[in-house]
């Protein structure tokens, strides 16, 4: 197998092979541009190496030395020759740029005697000699494991001694006596002297890059950036080029547009008489690339016209490194530059403008999270990095906020009323904290997942929220939360980052995403390439103003039992749960039914024609009943019940596994009076919407939890006649759909049959995925990390589809129901139709729409553009 391509053999589309870098400079010799000689050892020969964990194969060395040789022809200079000696350097480069990650090396070559021959060919001992002791710390460090403090003390010891402020201040005696220490601590702490074979020093650090692929900040990388640790690193072997051979030397790095705000024109920085790392170790200030214009006209001319060059010819933005030697521009690196969210939209948006890239290829280039970078508020990078870390737990909401802590709903949002920044920390949040909440800058729970009731709500009202923080111990009786010796009390401030999980003490400051008219455009070209449809999961308000404002296409999931909270409603919920009689279970009903019909106008109105799918009551209805002695008396001083009745119903209603038990569709066939209200609140009220603004409302009432065709067709029944009554008595008709969610195992295995009595389904992936797994979802959280750490699970199944086990049941189910009728509406409302990885399953099963909490909506619609234009 050929382990060594020349830069001359590759080419752009073999990033696989020779990495993002190493098919970069073989493209860029193809153009003929000037970029120093040299070849790419493969990821294949990375892969093998890892995979035997001994040397270097005698075939890969073999190799590595005729490529070496090539190099020699073209260069006319020699490796390891003491008179015209050849110098390389060794760089990682994997096929998704990962900078700073792995590891490089430079100036190979040097030894003893190979520096004469540098001094000989250059006449500058000077230059030589700080070439050999960068040498010496590069590879001390990177193939030995040296500390490289050690070799930076003994510099700056050195220039304290001789009282130099710089290091261009040190002479070729300097630099000469420094080569004689650092060779000193090489074999002080490896018990070997620096090897002087040119050949050894470039196996050793071939091997060095190699393994750097494994080290642990790259292995951190990737997960955070969801990079494959099957790839490898290729290693390119280049000539090197001297950026510090002289005040007319230099090196740096430039972006063709700015990598923070999009703004066309290159950006970047540069250092005289400097290598590589100087400019991104910070020892010196660099200047900006603007100034090399006054410094040398014609190198910035040649640069300005190369790298306008390589914009065109990637199609994108370009990050790229150069040096300077003896005023001769030379091109090391060209990649696709790493930017904010708001950059890569604008850099899309120009590219398109400018006819360089099409809609299609724009949206291939704007990753889904960039979106949530966009809208949401982050943290000020560098304040950051000096926080504190207080605990972490899960990612449930992204964004960013700080904020004094207060541990009850109530507290919370009397601390608003009198203007605090408020964050709610609980154990885990219920339906009546939803007042507190609503206020709250950020929520974090100490129990909980990425579905529990703080992480729905949150994603939904778009605030930011940690969930499952078990480290935290939660004391809202004491109100303060511990995390082994620092307790944190009320009105405390911390800083809550959901996009990533972590809590910080005290304040950071954050700047908030406000490129609507950015997101728009790109939304909308989304939606010219979708095949699917994006809705939102909203009920309120404000939900769905947002969800319409960020591109969503109707509601996918409006779920009413939050429509039941509120000082009224509960009460009036809490009376005809306490109910002894038909009387006194109707008297509330038509309270609430009240309460109902001003909730669906308002939803009707806000979307005009746009589909509404209303899931009926889904809880138990233990959730509604008071939980503490104060709510219970409180209770029985208002209704004509006893505090020892009120007990006894709580009892009554109390169950083992509530989320297996009396809820759903159960409580409907029990208690039918509940959906026929609420079907007639419904259907009320899309009448008298389709009057008034004289568009045709068709709502969608969705029944949960059904897992059988005779409840479907017992329940449709009953709200068929209640529909019907309706009709009469109105002496008017609007078209409407019954349909059900798939969210039992049974369902999906009988969907065929079902459908025999649904209009509609919408698959509710929580459910399915607890009930297929045997998971909690609420629970699961203080497990799946473990699973996940040892790889028994690819990934958080409540996150992301499980393809082999729920998605079988999906697909299962997508087929029973279009084999029974092709037209009938599918969707998706669990929270995974927000999530990219899963929306990419969901549309090759077939399903007609997903619907997320409303953040989720515009990288939901990219998602789908991207994959409808493969």
């Amino acid at each position: 197998m050929n382990y060594v391509i020349d830069f001359s053999e590759g080419s752009k589309e073999q990033a696989d092979l020779l990495g993002g870098k190493g098919a970069n400079l073989a493209e860029m010799t193809k153009l003929n541009l000037p970029v120093p000689t040299g070849f790419t050892i493969t990821t294949q020969a990375c892969l093998a190496y890892l995979e035997k964990k001994e040397q270097l194969s005698n075939k890969l060395e073999a190799q590595i030395k005729q490529h070496i040789q090539r190099m020699e022809e073209r260069t006319k200079k020699t490796f390891g020759s003491a008179v015209n000696p050849l110098l390389v350097s060794v760089r990682s480069g994997s096929k998704f740029s990962m900078p700073g990650m792995m590891d490089t090396i430079l100036n190979l070559g040097l030894n003893d005697e190979t520096v004469l021959g540098l001094i000989e060919k250059t006449g500058d001992a000077r230059f030589a000699y700080d070439c050999y002791r960068r040498l010496l710390q590069m590879f001390g460090d990177v193939v030995c494991g040296i500390d490289k403090n050690r070799f930076e003390e003994q510099l700056d010891f050195y220039k304290s001694k001789k009282n130099y402020r710089s290091d261009t201040d040190l002479m070729a005696e300097d630099w000469q006596a420094l080569v004689s220490i650092y060779k000193d601590i090489f074999l002080e702490v490896t018990h070997h002297a620096f090897p002087q074979d040119p050949y050894e020093q470039l196996t050793l650090a071939v091997e060095a890059v190699f393994r750097s692929w494994n080290n642990r900040r790259a292995v951190t990388y990737r997960r955070l950036h969801d990079i494959s640790d099957k790839l490898g690193t290729a290693v390119n072997i280049q000539e090197m080029v001297f950026g510090n051979f002289g005040s007319e030397s230099g090196t740096g790095v430039a972006f063709t547009r700015n990598p923070a705000t999009g703004e066309k024109g290159i950006f970047g920085e540069f250092l005289l008489n400097a290598q590589g790392e100087d400019v991104v170790a910070g020892i010196r200030t660099p200047q900006p690339i603007s100034e090399l214009e006054n410094l040398m006209p014609e190198v910035y001319e040649k640069f300005l016209k190369l790298s306008g060059l390589l914009e065109r010819h990637y199609k994108d933005m370009q990050d790229i490194e150069f040096t300077i030697e003896n005023r001769q521009l030379y091109l090391l690196q060209t990649r696709n530059g790493k930017r904010t969210a708001k950059s890569a939209f604008k850099v899309c948006l120009q590219l398109v403008e400018e006819g360089i890239i099409t809609k299609k290829e724009a949206l291939q280039r704007i990753n889904p999270t960039m979106i949530t970078q966009l809208l949401h508020p982050v943290f000020e990078p560098e304040q950051l990095k000096q926080a504190e870390v207080f605990a972490k737990g899960l990612p449930a909401s992204p964004g960013a906020a700080n904020g004094k802590i207060y541990f009850t709903a109530e507290q919370a949002k009397k601390a608003s009323e009198q203007g605090e920044k408020v964050i709610l920390v609980r154990q885990e949040t219920s339906p009546e904290d939803i007042e507190g909440m609503v206020v709250s800058e950020a929520i974090v729970t100490s129990r909980g997942g990425m579905t529990s009731h703080a992480a729905v709500v949150a994603r939904g009202m778009g605030v930011c929220c940690v969930a499952g923080c078990e480290e935290i111990y939660v004391d809202e009786f004491l109100e303060q939360a511990t995390v082994g010796d620092v307790t944190l009390r009320q009105g405390d401030t911390i800083s809550v980052d959901g996009t990533t999980g972590t809590i910080y003490r005290g304040s950071i400051p954050y700047v908030q995403g406000d490129e609507w008219q950015l997101l728009e455009t790109v939304t909308n070209w989304g939606k010219e390439m979708s095949r699917i449809d994006v809705k939102a999961n909203a009920e309120t308000p404000a939900d769905i103003k947002m969800a319409l404002k960020l591109g969503a296409q109707g509601i996918g999931l409006a779920r009413t039992e939050h429509m039941f909270f509120g000082e009224q409603r509960i009460f009036e919920m809490r009376k005809m749960i306490l109910a002894e009689d038909e009387p006194s279970l109707l008297a509330p009903l038509h309270k609430l039914k009240e309460f109902q019909k001003e909730d669906f106008r308002t939803m009707f109105e806000l979307l005009k024609d746009k589909p509404c799918t209303i899931r009926l009551l889904d809880p138990p209805l233990h959730e509604f009943l008071p939980q503490t002695e104060e709510e219970i008396i409180h209770l029985a001083n208002e209704t004509e019940r006893t505090v020892g009745q009120i007990k006894h119903r709580i009892a009554e209603l109390h169950e083992q596994n509530p989320m297996l038990g009396h809820r759903g569709c159960r409580l409907a066939i029990t208690t039918p009076q509940i959906y026929e209200m609420q079907a007639a609140a419904i259907i009320e009220s899309a009448m008298a919407v389709s009057q008034e603004i004289g568009l045709t409302v068709v709502p969608e009432i969705m029944i949960p939890l059904i897992g059988s065709k005779e409840e479907m067709a017992w329940l449709r029944e009953r709200l068929v006649q209640t529909v019907q009554q309706i009709f009469e008595e109105k002496q008017q008709i609007i078209p409407y759909k019954i349909g059900t969610m798939l969210e039992i195992p049974r369902a999906c295995l009988t969907a065929d049959e079902i459908a025999e009595t649904a209009d509609f389904f919408s698959f509710g992936t929580n459910d399915l995925t607890q009930l297929t797994y045997g998971f909690s979802r609420d629970d699961s959280v203080k497990f799946i990390g473990a699973y996940e750490e040892r790889k028994l699970l690819k990934a958080d199944p409540f996150q992301h589809i499980d393809e082999e086990g729920v998605g079988v049941l999906m697909k299962i189910a997508v087929e029973k129901i279009r084999k029974y009728d092709p037209k009938i509406k599918i969707g998706v409302c669990g929270e995974v139709g927000g999530d990219p990885q899963s929306i990419r399953f969901l549309q090759k099963i077939g399903v007609d729409y997903v619907s997320c909490s409303p953040y989720r909506i515009p990288a939901a619609i990219l998602t789908i553009a991207q994959e409808s234009a493969q």
